[in-house]
């Protein structure tokens, strides 16, 4: 299975909370994320432990210039962005080199696989959750 690792531990709680739904990564990244892919969503360091979050499905793979990137984008990659400026700052801390509006990154969203959710009818019958 393919892993969408995260570098820092600020992320833990937004991903386990379901408030950051997609990572934006610099350079072209489609030969490596696929729509509809499986992926383990994990936190660490390289040649370090790595704590896994949860499993998850590739919704969307979109290329594109930073320029570009919707406040939308640059929300659901962290919740408390929304301007390039706040972007651009954030991958030059991450990757360690200057960041332009005209740079390439690849938007990569996903959605929790959530192993036994409750069904409708069971919600409709207070089954398996909380009584009211």
């Amino acid at each position: 299975m393919q892993v969408l690792n995260f570098y820092s531990t600020i992320f833990a709680d937004q991903l386990k909370r379901g408030r950051k739904t997609a990572t934006i990564r610099l350079g072209d990244k489609s030969h490596k994320y696929k729509k509809n892919q499986a992926v383990m969503v994990t936190i660490g360091y390289q040649h370090s432990p790595r704590e896994k979050i949860f499993d998850a499905v590739i919704d969307q793979v979109e290329v594109k210039r930073v320029r570009e990137l919707t406040p939308r984008d640059i929300e659901h990659d962290n919740p408390e962005f929304r301007r390039h400026e706040e972007m651009i700052h954030f991958l030059e801390q991450i990757y360690g080199k200057k960041v332009t509006m005209e740079d390439i990154v690849t938007v990569v969203r996903f959605s929790q696989i959530i192993v036994h959710p409750p069904s409708f009818t069971d919600a409709r019958l207070g089954i398996g959750g909380a009584q009211n």
